[in-house]
């Protein structure tokens, strides 16, 4: 038997003569994996986000806020942000509703219905947006009914909040059920046993237990939903300055080769998605405990 002390003698030796552990590698090694880390994140992430604001300002600041206070540009910001404001509300309750059931009780069908929440992350949101003109579309079976009623889903508001709920009602869901499930049910079972009712219990124990990962999760829900396009794009009949969203007005504008309009509203986009990633790195930092266990 080797001892403690003769391995460490061993180590010592190897390492001081410049050797790299057997699980480690060379400095020359780590060092060409970091700048090659650091150069794919410049050429696929910092250069477009550059090259988006350098064309969004290349005609000036007042050009540029011409180009976002268009008519059109400003109908498809509205839109953009009152399906947000419905679609991430809506999926923060279905989001807690699923944790909870999933985390606090057993039950037939359990890990139906999570693989049920995970769908959206392997359908293609094209096939989603024409599943929904399929359901309530002219040459859906639900149609006649509709039309008496009054009621239009496809190349509407509805159509467009039902198709962006669908791609992004997973990702509330998905950041409590781990924390949940981690938690356990011990603390709202002593709630519960001092006499406090089940909105009482959920209320004062387990939304503040879950209440930062709650955040994490609708600011995640909430860049998706604004940066949705493919679903989107198919329920909406892109209707200009009626039912264009914020990502096809950028189309739109581009292929009109109004290149700054484009790159002005695209800018907005980008503003979203940089101010989401700075809050999460805030969340992460502050919070990173309950937060990663979300990951696990």
């Amino acid at each position: 038997m080797v001892s403690p002390g003769e391995i460490a003698l061993r180590d010592k030796r190897v390492f001081g003569a410049g050797l790299p552990p057997a699980t480690g590698e060379t400095r020359s090694v780590r060092l060409a994996l970091i700048l090659a880390a650091i150069a794919f994140i410049m050429l696929f992430t910092v250069l477009p986000l550059f090259v988006v604001f350098f064309e969004a300002l290349r005609n000036g600041l007042p050009t540029y806020i011409a180009g976002i206070l268009d008519p059109e540009s400003l109908a498809a910001i509205r839109l953009t942000l009152l399906v947000a404001a419905i679609a991430v509300p809506a999926n923060l309750i279905f989001g807690i509703a699923a944790a909870w059931a999933i985390a606090k009780f057993e039950f037939k069908g359990k890990s139906f219905l999570i693989t049920l929440i995970d769908l959206p992350f392997s359908v293609s949101p094209v096939v989603a947006g024409l599943v929904y003109v399929l359901l309530f579309g002219g040459q859906s079976a639900l149609n006649p009914w509709l039309q008496a009623h009054d009621v239009q889903i496809v190349f509407a508001l509805p159509g467009i909040v039902l198709a962006t709920m669908f791609v992004t009602f997973p990702f509330v869901a998905r950041e409590l059920i781990p924390l949940m499930q981690e938690q356990g049910t011990g603390e709202e079972e002593a709630a519960l046993s001092l006499g406090a009712s089940g909105f009482q219990t959920f209320w004062r124990v387990t939304l503040p237990n879950i209440k930062w990962a709650l955040l994490y999760g609708v600011l995640l829900c909430n860049a998706r939903a604004m940066g949705e396009f493919g679903a989107v794009a198919v329920v909406s009949g892109r209707i200009r300055g009626v039912t264009n969203t914020m990502p096809l007005q950028v189309e739109i504008l581009y292929n009109e080769y109004a290149y700054v309009a484009a790159f002005a509203v695209a800018s907005l986009l980008a503003l979203l998605a940089l101010v989401t990633l700075v809050l999460r790195t805030l969340l992460e930092w502050h919070y990173g405990d309950q937060i990663s266990a979300t990951n696990h």
